[in-house]
């Protein structure tokens, strides 16, 4: 089977419906019963709608110990479909709503990635992100935490959240703090912000890759600076149409882009809420996309690439591909 690799993860958003309610039963947490369709599954439809379900079930996350959990759960469900490396968002503002330090809420994210690797071999690094909507005064709050409190596991810095609200600008001074500390950065554009959203933060961030992207097909030059500059593209095909980006699989340009020369990778996103998994994403692209086995492992290797471990780290992955 094919060894793969993940760049672009939300780790509250890969706790599964049943481990929602797990934590929230544990922790006496009463989640709002709009979280859940009447089949279990979560309940949202719009893309705006799914970032409210999010942070509903996010809520149920209480300690340093669940984060534990959720970590260990999602890199253990990795392993099985043959993942080798993943590099997870974790978001300080989730944690610090329910009253965790930024400290306690990476403890338990580095507990959970060691016993996964005690178990299975995985390795797992993180990616401490900021929120876009809530603002760049609560960016500039997580960045500073994140470079006063170095961890071996914590490899770069990046932005998610609602593409809508402010501009790439206003979050200048905290990427630029990262970026001065020695790390690379990712930021969520193109997605449903235009090709204008990607180019503003090439311009305005120290962009190391880009979360998405996806939205480049729609503007020629950019597409071919992107491929020109091998800025690496976080690509979560099935995301996209889960939230109507794109109509279907088929119709989503991940192999176009491929085609023009641009340095794809496939991520799964938040998998419970998208129905998927990095082994579907693999699978499905070679179905939808015409991959063979080669071009399956040259998206591996060009993730591995663009992964923000060290060098010795890559070294050691590719060579298991």
């Amino acid at each position: 089977m094919v060894k793969k690799a993940e760049l672009h993860v939300h780790l509250e958003g890969t706790a599964t419906p049943a481990l929602v309610k797990k934590l929230a039963a544990k922790n006496g947490t009463l989640l709002d019963p709009t979280t859940f369709k009447s089949d279990g599954e979560f309940a949202w439809t719009t893309f705006w709608e799914f970032l409210d379900c999010y942070d509903k079930a996010a809520a149920a996350i209480k300690s340093k110990d669940d984060y534990r959990l959720i970590t260990y759960d999602y890199l253990a469900r990795c392993a099985r479909e043959d993942v080798i490396y993943v590099e997870m968002f974790s978001s300080p503002d989730h944690a610090a709503q329910a009253g965790m330090s930024y400290a306690d809420h990476l403890e338990g994210i580095a507990a959970g990635i060691e016993d996964a690797y005690r178990e299975f071999g995985i390795i797992g690094r993180i990616i401490v992100t900021c929120v876009r909507h809530l603002g760049p005064e609560k960016a500039l709050k997580v960045a500073t935490e994140f470079v006063n409190n170095p961890h071996p596991f914590v490899v770069g810095f990046g932005m998610g959240g609602d593409e809508a609200q402010f501009h790439p600008r206003d979050f200048a001074p905290a990427f630029n703090l990262a970026y001065r500390a020695g790390y690379q950065t990712t930021n969520h554009a193109g997605e449903f912000g235009g090709p204008e959203s990607i180019r503003a933060s090439l311009d305005y961030l120290p962009t190391s890759r880009i979360g998405h992207g996806v939205r480049a097909i729609e503007d020629s030059e950019l597409l071919e600076e992107i491929a020109d500059k091998q800025i690496p593209l976080e690509l979560c095909p099935g995301s996209n149409v889960s939230t109507g980006l794109f109509k279907s699989r088929q119709s989503h340009p991940f192999g176009e882009m491929m085609k023009a020369g641009c340095v794809v990778t496939l991520s799964s996103d938040d998998p419970p809420f998208f129905a998927t998994s990095v082994g579907y994403e693999y699978e499905q692209a070679a179905k939808n996309y015409g991959l063979d086995t080669g071009d399956l492992e040259g998206i591996t290797r060009s993730a591995i690439r663009a992964a923000f471990c060290d060098d010795t780290l890559k070294e050691k992955l590719l060579e298991l591909i």
